[in-house]
């Protein structure tokens, strides 16, 4: 018995000696050093999962989820309107006939592919524009996809990012005038960036041998900068109100599509309307400085000025995804520390991957640079150059008295120049169209009934709507219209043929048809009106009145179908049928089907 435990004990003790000398060469080991390094980080983040996981600044892989799945939010939106009124506004028989637009552009050309292409940059002149709504519909329809598959997953890659930039681009070039306004350019440069910010295959929240590449951080810190010092001055250097601070007096009132809460801003007193003003020329004009202090508190404390300042934009109109399209550089403001809080600290999750990558660096344990790290950084090297570059008309635009908004210097609207509000009309006029069934349109005894638009101010007693981000683009073109007259916008004469047949894809922009359930009119007219708000209180109100209106004049005088076929033809337009057959009082007429 005495031997066997004298052989126990000694056993132990070897046992021991191993452990001490298996101790002491990891000590002295580098290999043995990590894993050390490895148990006690390990360690150190499961202790923070059960509290707050703390990230270092000066990281952006967090930020890239913000920001992707806020841009593929906007591109989601932008797609669905595409895919909900492109057919009547653009496709074959729309208001502005694509196939028509791009057939004027190949004549002009003499058919050069090469040259259209350069002026017009859009896949459709690879598909048959006879079938363009077909087209029209699938890019849409894959775009909104794509978009939503983005805004999900909160990852995307190069080639899905590329994508969402081509079909967007292809439908905003051959849009006319219903894409015509500086959002759409502000999307595409802000979708180009974003291709740069992807590894260019991986699907991952956190592609571990692809950071954020700095130069899109500071490539959206420009383009904010651009965007709101481009708007203040061309507010200081444009209308005179906007010096003597008395814009905010009008604007909620004469702004494209007021909302709700529009109508209660617009009844402040005039103090607090300088005091917006006042505001309004600091946001704009001196706070994007902020963003270049190289101390991360001035940093996030001017993105932060522009989200809310954007915030309250959204909340006082409907401004289409404009603001809310602003607000995505002026993420690229905050790091991974900032929107640490919006993450999971759940071990495995975006969060954790990136505490870990963080101490990996501190280690200096990170994956070994690869060739096409290198190759990413070639790339993002090349990028910081090619916006440098595109950036100098832009400069000199920005520093030109004769400063121009919304423009772009390249048919890839690769670098704009932006600008909102440069003059703010003093009064509300809007074109009231209405139609008629009477065969004396000019009688006393005709009975005019008016079309309601979606959005539109007409019926005084509608409550203005409430719609952004979402954007419906024939209520925002008739706001233009009502400063010029119809000559100036022939596109008006097209929706009246339309209105007088009936027109099916058409009547789905407005919001009421009159002549829904009966013969469509005879003729259709155009009227001139000036819109004011109610006051709170007043007779008006206490009638559920939100605006009171004056007629101005006429805008367009009574006009027939036949008036209206010559104009058409002229344009390459098809003539708006009516199908089958349809009573009109005492007579019959045959339509073709």
């Amino acid at each position: 018995m005495a031997d066997k435990s004298d052989d126990s004990s000694q056993l132990r003790r070897r046992r021991t000696r191993t452990n001490e000398e298996g101790d002491d060469s990891d000590e002295n080991n580098p290999m043995g050093k990590a894993k050390v390094a490895d148990s006690h980080d390990e360690k150190e983040i499961k202790t923070k999962n059960n509290g707050l996981m703390e990230l270092e600044p000066g990281t952006y892989w967090l930020t890239r989820i913000v920001f992707l799945r806020s841009l593929a939010f906007i591109y989601s939106v932008a797609f669905l309107v595409a895919l909900h009124q492109n057919r009547a506004l653009l496709g074959k028989n729309g208001l502005l006939p694509v196939n028509v637009f791009m057939l004027q552009i190949k004549e002009h050309f003499q058919h050069d592919i090469h040259q259209c292409l350069n002026a017009v940059p859009t896949i459709l002149w690879f598909c048959d524009i006879n079938d363009v709504d077909f087209y029209l519909d699938a890019i849409a329809t894959i775009g909104l996809v794509l978009a939503i598959l983005v805004t999900v997953c909160g990852c995307s890659n190069m080639v899905v990012m590329t994508l969402l930039w081509i079909l967007y681009h292809s439908i905003v070039n051959v849009g006319q005038r219903w894409y015509s306004f500086g959002w759409e350019s502000q999307l595409l440069e802000t979708g180009f960036l974003a291709i740069f910010m992807c590894p260019l295959l991986t699907w991952r929240q956190i592609p571990r041998k692809t950071p954020t590449p700095l130069v899109t951080i500071l490539g959206y810190r420009w383009l904010i900068f651009r965007i709101m010092l481009g708007a203040g001055l061309i507010k200081i250097r444009g209308d005179q109100c906007w010096r003597d601070l008395t814009c905010m007096n009008y604007h909620y009132e004469t702004q494209p599509v007021p909302n709700p809460i529009s109508y209660y801003m617009h009844q402040e007193p005039e103090f607090f309307h300088k005091f917006e003003t006042l505001v309004n020329h600091f946001i704009e004009l001196v706070a994007p400085f902020l963003i270049w202090i190289p101390w991360r508190p001035a940093i996030i404390l001017g993105g932060l000025f522009q989200v809310l300042f954007q915030v309250v934009l959204i909340i006082s109109g409907n401004l289409s995804f404009l603001n809310w399209l602003t607000i995505l550089p002026s993420l690229c403001c905050m790091d991974d520390k900032f929107y640490a809080f919006l993450f999971s600290n759940s071990e495995g999750w975006a969060k954790h991957k990136v505490c870990m990558i963080q101490r990996e660096a501190r280690t200096g344990t990170g994956p070994r640079t690869t060739w096409g790290m290198y190759v990413r950084r070639v790339v993002s090297i090349s990028l910081g150059i090619l916006i440098a570059y595109l950036s100098i008309p832009v400069v000199q635009n920005l520093l030109s008295k004769y400063q121009a908004m919304n423009t772009s210097f390249d048919s890839l609207r690769l670098v704009n120049t932006y600008g909102a509000f440069g003059s703010v009309t003093k009064e509300r006029t809007e074109v009231i169209i209405q139609g008629t069934l009477s065969e004396r349109p000019r009688s006393p005894e005709a009975v005019w009934l008016e079309y309601e638009f979606k959005c539109k101010p007409g019926n005084v007693t509608r409550r203005p709507c409430l719609i952004s981000p979402y954007h419906y683009r024939l209520d925002w073109l008739i706001w233009f219209a009502a400063f010029q007259n119809y000559e100036s916008n022939p596109w008006l004469l097209h929706l009246a043929a339309k209105f007088m047949v009936n027109d099916e894809s058409t009547l789905d922009l407005i919001a009421y048809n009159p002549f829904q359930d009966t013969d469509p009119p005879r003729y259709i007219r155009m009227e001139h009106y000036r819109y004011t708000y109610t006051k709170i209180g007043s007779e008006s109100a206490k009638r559920g009145q939100w605006w009171d209106r004056t007629k101005i004049a006429d805008y367009l005088p009574p006009v027939s179908l036949n008036d209206i076929v010559p104009y058409l033809k002229r344009r390459g337009y098809g003539v708006p049928k009516l199908r089958g057959k349809v009573k009109l009082k005492d007579k019959k007429i045959e339509k073709k089907t």
